[in-house]
């Protein structure tokens, strides 16, 4: 096995997403669909909703945002 043959590690917002599927309960394609049914808000007004309404934890709200809002950005979205 040579060293391009080992996984590299998730790193930056995604590397959150095992865990908020298994604390929460929902896949990280449904959190997306929410944050981007909720278009117009702000990044923070975003992470302040997840936590509020879904009673979720500060990283992993804006672990969501983040990588979500990046994503769209990246897509023309």
């Amino acid at each position: 096995m040579t060293s391009s043959d080992t996984p590299q590690p998730i790193k930056g917002p995604a590397s959150y997403f095992p865990s908020i599927e298994k604390k929460y309960g929902r896949p990280i394609s449904e959190w997306k669909s929410l944050i981007r049914d909720s278009a117009g808000r702000k990044h923070m007004e975003l992470v302040d909703w997840l936590k509020t309404e879904h009673g979720m934890g500060h990283g992993h709200a804006n672990a969501l945002v983040a990588h979500t809002l990046a994503e769209d950005k990246k897509s023309g979205g």
